[in-house]
């Protein structure tokens, strides 16, 4: 019997690099965003929350820790649909496309963030350094 495409996960060949089998470069503008670029960039967004979330009491109360994720979580949903990516994003040189191309649309950064506040899904990554929130959400974080 000829040899078939692989039809799950765990009969795929590994990838060369991150986002190959997503049809994406493997370096420069269009490739997936690395690991050290999306740190950078998270820690961007949660300190610029938290410098936010101050204004709504002191550092250590409970609502002050509310105030950060609301912010961070509304920052998300505002600004990825608005200019493609976080203020960390941009920073970091970064965007969030969908893999079907188009515009991204309110409903995955909605989906994302949910997901992404989780912490969870965040740190559950394929091959490809896409997230689970970002697999489930249909997109990825390139390089612009």
């Amino acid at each position: 019997m000829p040899d078939s495409p692989p039809t799950t996960f765990g009969d795929l060949e590994p990838s060369r690099w991150p986002g190959e089998r997503l049809g994406l470069p493997n370096t420069g503008r269009g490739s997936v965003g690395r690991v050290g670029r999306r740190l950078g960039a998270i820690l961007v967004d949660w300190l610029i929350a938290n410098l936010i979330a101050l204004f709504f009491g002191p550092y250590t109360s409970t609502a002050q820790t509310i105030a950060t994720l609301a912010i961070f979580a509304l920052m998300q949903v505002l600004f990825i649909p608005t200019i493609g990516g976080s203020v960390g994003h941009r920073l970091f040189g970064l965007q969030l496309v969908p893999l079907a191309g188009g515009w991204i649309g309110p409903w995955r950064p909605v989906v994302r963030t949910l997901l992404l506040v989780v912490v969870l899904p965040a740190l559950v990554w394929d091959s490809d350094q896409r997230g689970f929130h970002d697999k489930v959400a249909g997109t990825v974080l390139i390089r612009r």
